[in-house]
């Protein structure tokens, strides 16, 4: 049984990831847990002695979040009714990176799967902070859905790569566990400007033999900026999935840790997947 982490504030878009989830999964056995973090407005000191349930005192925080994930599993299953499907709920006044991490630790969490909210006036989501915050620190794959982002089959999956480190069949597990659902291609693409170096063609030969088995097509595309190139293809290839490995000296890797959070962003219309680099 897989066990799937399913942050969720109880908004819209948190709902609309939810339901990728269950569409996305619906012939799994899945444990989802739904989580929902919570901080009070006024910091409560009796949370230094373990909160509400030591000092006997009410917290109107915690009563929301029970109520909000009460009844955020009776839609699911009033909508997505699914005898593989089960689902364990958890409110915790913490940070919400840091639940995340101490959830994928103590209960073996296979996948994040988590929503993010719209970019102003455009079709493409952006990567807001929670989002940025929980990839940078996790060592699970996590899934993010666009705001009003319904589920479709996956027909073309879109993996960049720069070839600058190798993949192992650890690493793309969860990518290859994706192709196996059904007729999917898998168009890996090398977005940089320069020529691949001896390195980079060893590690692309090395790639090859790791996707012979599924549906893939290769291509270089050195005629522009790394994530307008990405934009680009997604459209013109119906792409309905992006998948990044979140190597060290990955794309992926520049675009996160500029200095700055705020101004971190990755446009897309699709889904977009991170693969933490377990080597």
């Amino acid at each position: 049984m897989k066990k799937i982490l399913l942050p969720t504030d109880f908004s819209k878009n948190a709902w609309n990831a939810i339901g990728y989830a269950m569409k996305f999964l619906e012939d799994e056995e899945c444990l989802f847990y739904l989580l929902n973090t919570y901080t009070p407005v006024i910091y409560r000191v009796d949370y230094l002695i373990g909160g509400p349930a030591v000092s006997a005192v009410p917290d109107i925080g915690i009563d929301v979040s029970l109520a909000g994930l009460a009844r955020s599993v009776e839609k699911i299953k009033k909508e997505y009714s699914n005898p593989k499907h089960r689902f364990k709920t958890i409110s915790e006044f913490n940070t919400l990176t840091d639940e995340v991490l101490r959830v994928c630790g103590e209960e073996g969490i296979d996948l994040i799967i988590m929503g993010t909210k719209g970019a102003t006036g455009a079709k493409e989501i952006f990567l807001g902070s929670n989002a940025i915050h929980v990839i940078r620190k996790t060592r699970v794959p996590i899934l993010v859905i666009p705001e009003g982002f319904a589920y479709k089959h996956l027909e073309a999956v879109l993996f960049p790569t720069d070839y600058l480190s190798q993949y192992n069949p650890e690493n793309m597990a969860p990518l290859f566990e994706i192709m196996e659902k059904g007729s999917t291609l898998l168009h890996i693409v090398h977005a940089e400007e320069e020529k691949l170096a001896i390195a980079q063609m060893e590690n692309k030969e090395q790639l090859k033999k790791l996707v012979n088995h599924m549906p893939s097509l290769f291509e270089d595309v050195t005629d522009g900026y790394m994530p307008n190139i990405v934009h680009s293809y997604v459209e013109k290839h119906n792409i309905d999935l992006v998948v990044m490995m979140n190597k060290r000296h990955s794309f992926l890797r520049r675009l996160l840790f500029k200095q700055n959070i705020d101004q971190v962003g990755y446009h897309c219309a699709v889904p977009f997947m991170v693969l933490p680099d377990t080597s």
